[in-house]
């Protein structure tokens, strides 16, 4: 079928076209002013729809929506364990002292995907970061996500601080997996990549359970690394020391 416009025009607009010509001139203006506001109408409600998410994606699970304001759902697709490419010094697990030997120390740069292929990288950025590393299997990372994503949705992203997440640990004989279909269900917000079968990301960022936090500066070094969950306090205090550079005073 042609893309061109009928010569003769259909039916409707033939009718239209007849009656417009043997109309009074005083008719016609009212009509043109009918015609004038149902255009104005189409144009606002093209506007709201726009802004407010619903005309600019899909918001079914498959690809979701805006959570938040400017921040897309993370995206679904068909990548379950991903390449990883480890680049710098890995970080040391913490120690039995409880004193973290990874502190003022550079994050290794890890370079990845995301669930639907496309390219991800981890590590200094010349902003705050906060890393989450997750696994999909996790029962405490199974409650810690929607409570991040909860407060994430109230509050927003924090400002000046990247947010980026780890999904590791990926494993088909255990529940919940894979990840991507998990966090797309729970309308996970952050930018995550996927580790490897090895979880070399992990690794690389000395993880030692789930879910694990890593707190960075602008340059890359780690202020202060927690796992487990966290309640409200505790992750705001996580966005605090991410600002100021420093670990919070009883956090």
């Amino acid at each position: 079928m042609s893309n061109q416009p009928s010569s003769k025009g259909s039916a409707s607009s033939r009718v239209a076209a007849a009656s417009e010509r043997n109309a009074p001139t005083s008719t016609r203006w009212v009509w043109i002013g009918i015609a004038a506001v149902v255009v104005v109408v189409g144009v606002l409600a093209f506007v709201f729809t726009r802004s407010d998410g619903s005309g600019g994606g899909s918001a079914t699970p498959d690809g979701g929506g805006a959570a938040i304001p400017g921040v897309t759902v993370v995206p679904s697709g068909k990548v379950a364990v991903g390449p990883i490419v480890v680049t710098g010094t890995q970080l040391p697990e913490v120690s039995n002292s409880g004193v973290d030997p990874a502190v003022g120390q550079v994050i290794p740069t890890i370079d990845g995907q995301t669930f639907d292929g496309s390219a991800m990288s981890i590590g200094p950025t010349g902003e705050p970061t906060i890393i989450m590393v997750v696994a999909h299997w996790c029962p405490h990372c199974q409650r810690e996500v929607p409570f991040l994503q909860s407060w994430l949705t109230a509050n927003g992203a924090p400002e000046g601080v990247r947010l980026v997440a780890l999904a590791t640990s990926n494993d088909s004989g255990k529940p919940n997996y894979p990840a991507g279909q998990w966090l797309v269900r729970e309308k996970w917000t952050v930018p995550t990549m996927v580790d490897d079968k090895a979880s070399d990301g992990a690794q690389a960022l000395g993880v030692t359970g789930f879910p694990y936090f890593i707190v960075v500066d602008a340059q890359g070094k780690v202020i202060e690394r927690t796992s487990g969950e966290l309640t409200a306090a505790q992750w705001e205090s996580l966005i605090a020391a991410a600002k100021s550079g420093s670990a919070q005073p009883g956090a």
